[in-house]
């Protein structure tokens, strides 16, 4: 058991298939400029529908904040400190120490009075919502100092290393070690020509019908999934063959459509972070790689509503976390069919979000945090219009027509639950019933009138006001902080008509999210050799933040680029806090083909990877001898046993994307042959 706790390491045997070749990621192109075919609609701060009996709305935000004025060219001024009562907030109790640790030690750096720390509203997409018919890279290695980085800045493609990270000539062989350079980066002000493409977030919901998934699903994620220039998808799916016999299955491998998404977003340098699945709705998060350490306090819940609350043929399932220091919330529905069930369909939805509570003051419910996308097979219809009329204005492309007369666009007029929830217009056809197999709705004897079933809405949470100060760019300063308000734009919502495997078409929609600051100070920086051409190079620095609590779980892993989720290493070693602050890999542990990989270190108390490095590369190290200490005919002598045993004795599946933390040394990662 000592020699384990020492070092353990371990090879998946779904191991992703690398990318080798030049030493870094292809650097991603820049987000396209929108053109007059996107939809361009800026949410508005104001309006947070509050639901009764819910936590508040109000931001939570540490007792005192330091902030330090800094011109250019002259030194820091002294401290200013701002102190606030701490506003209550539902199940205090539950207050996440680390979250509040990081943000009461955030040291914000006020830009100049010629820096741009807010977002301006073009008059054209002003004019677009008001008349909707529905209503970081740092080139240095850190310093361990905090600091936020207001908005907006140049959009950092993360997959590029900067070029300053390349040894300098005449530098000593020490500089050849390098810190894990994903972190912030120095604010600096928005020059013109320049933009802020903001936070960019891929929305998928489908409802599958059992279907078998299809071969290719590349194009539900655009056609710039590959660019690097989206930084997260998110796909929701409803009714997924939850027959006993798959279900166990499911248990014990990953399910096909999990399996597909992981699949194709991998290549393009894309990690799961987060997976909730209740019977056929499941919820699944991708990030780009080096975002990871930057999403924080991830969570699932879920919420049965079939029959009376014990079936999850209906119901919800959530996913929530902080990115960069602000609470983001996702939540994939499926709610109860039929014209006549609406309002069965508003207490089933205000039954999630009434059930679904989450560890931490910050943000405990849903409606709590800054931004909450909501999305599903919500299965409002279209009323009063007889089919005829529905197809007629289909066919000759009225939709407005019909947008009057949509259940939900009516319920958010009249309905409380919905207040502050928007939509971009539908553009696109009725996604449901079609014939499965065709493009034609349906034509059984049921005749189901073809509605906008499936759908994809934000809401944002209006926080603060600006802060009474005689220094006008100090206020700017504690404005854009503690006043400012994250800001959403839709670039796109459509449906993807291609896809005939179910009777429901896809949709899927883009967004930016504009923050005004951002927490993008790793908790653990990795200092390692840039490239391994012998054993020796394989040993690993850390430096971990004060506010860090470590846990005797922690484990450094190597990844080979392309890796799916947190758990798809190649090998790693246990990072307990006795053992120092330096892991070594032993020569059996290296990888033995040649290649880009990436360090990641995995916090157990927070069920992620909280420090990541950028793509280095591993040369061809010399071959490890093992010994064969069995022979043909003694395998198969052992056969029968084996397979008895097995058989008997099945092995404990282990989800790669569970929430539940280990608390046992049989629930971490084991070594397998």
């Amino acid at each position: 058991m000592d020699q384990m706790q020492h070092k353990q390491s371990s090879t998946d045997p779904a191991r992703p298939s690398g990318q080798p070749g030049r030493n870094t990621f292809p650097a991603p192109a820049l987000p396209r400029r929108p053109t007059a075919q996107d939809t361009s609609i800026p949410s508005p701060t104001g309006g947070s529908g509050k639901l009764p009996g819910l936590a508040s709305g109000v931001r939570q935000m540490p007792d005192q904040v330091r902030l330090e004025h800094v011109q250019p060219g002259s030194s820091p001024a002294v401290p200013v400190y701002f102190s606030r009562p701490r506003p209550t907030a539902l199940n205090s109790s539950r207050d996440s120490e680390a979250d509040m640790k990081d943000k009461a030690s955030i040291l914000n750096r006020i830009p100049g009075p010629h820096s741009s720390i807010s977002l301006s509203q073009s008059p054209t997409e002003s004019s677009l919502l008001s008349h909707s018919p529905q209503s970081p890279h740092s080139t240095q290695p850190y310093t361990g100092q905090p600091y936020l980085s207001p908005q907006p800045n140049l959009p950092q493609p993360c997959l590029t290393p900067p070029s300053s990270l390349s040894p300098k000539p005449g530098s000593s062989p020490q500089s050849q070690r390098t810190s894990s350079p994903l972190g912030a980066m120095e604010n600096q002000p928005q020059t013109e020509g320049e933009t802020d493409h903001g936070f960019r977030v891929h929305i998928v919901t489908w409802n599958v019908g059992s279907a078998v998934p299809p071969d290719d699903v590349t194009s539900l994620f655009g056609p710039h999934a590959g660019d690097g220039s989206t930084d997260m998808f998110i796909i929701g799916l409803q009714e997924m063959n939850s027959m006993i016999n798959k279900r166990l299955k499911d248990a014990l491998f990953h399910d096909q459509w999990s399996e597909l998404c992981m699949d194709t977003l991998s290549r393009f340098g894309y990690v799961l972070v987060a997976s909730q699945r209740m019977q056929g709705v499941l919820l699944l998060v991708f990030s780009k790689f080096c975002h990871l350490p930057f999403l924080r306090g991830v969570q699932t819940e879920k919420t049965r509503t079939g029959l009376g609350g014990y079936w999850g043929n209906k119901g919800g399932v959530s996913a929530r976390m902080t990115m960069f220091g602000h609470p983001v919330c996702f939540l994939n529905c499926h709610l109860p069919a039929h014209m006549r069930n609406l309002e069965q369909r508003m207490e089933d939805f205000e039954s999630i979000l009434q059930q679904q509570q989450f560890d931490g003051a910050t943000a405990s419910g849903v409606l709590d945090h800054d931004v909450v996308f909501w999305f599903g097979d919500l299965n409002f219809r279209i009323e009063n219009y007889d089919i005829h009329v529905v197809k007629s204005a289909i066919d000759s492309n009225k939709l407005p027509l019909l947008w009057e007369r949509d259940q939900l666009n009516i319920a958010k007029n009249s309905e409380s639950i919905l207040d502050g929830f928007l939509e971009g217009p539908l553009k696109f056809p009725p996604t449901y019933k079609f014939d499965v197999g065709t493009h034609t709705y349906d034509t059984s004897s049921k005749k189901r009138k073809p509605a906008w079933t499936d759908r994809i809405l934000w809401r944002l949470r209006c926080t603060g006001s600006p802060v009474p100060t005689h220094n006008a760019a100090l206020q700017r300063g504690l404005t854009s902080w503690l006043g400012g308000a994250t800001k959403v734009v839709q670039h796109s919502y459509r449906s993807h008509m291609g896809y005939t495997c179910s009777d429901h078409k896809p949709v899927s929609a883009v967004f930016s999210l504009h923050f005004p600051f951002k927490v993008d100070l790793p908790l653990v920086t990795l200092e390692y050799e840039k490239e391994w051409t012998k054993v020796s190079d394989a040993t690993v620095r850390f430096t971990v933040r004060s506010n860090f609590q470590r846990s005797s779980w922690d484990w450094v892993a190597i990844y080979k680029v392309g890796f799916k989720h947190h758990k798809d290493y190649v090998a790693y070693v246990w990072a307990k806090a006795d053992h120092g602050s330096q892991v070594t890999f032993t020569e059996e542990d290296l990888p033995r083909d040649a290649g880009e990989y990436i360090l990641g270190f995995y916090s157990n108390n927070m069920n992620t990877i909280i420090g990541v490095t950028l793509p280095f590369q591993v040369r061809t190290l010399p071959a490890v001898f093992i010994p064969v200490l069995f022979n043909e005919q003694r395998i198969k002598q052992l056969l029968p046993t084996l397979s008895s045993t097995l058989f008997n004795n099945p092995p404990s599946p282990i989800d790669p994307c569970s929430c539940a933390q280990p608390d046992s040394p049989t629930s971490m990662p084991l070594r397998q042959f």
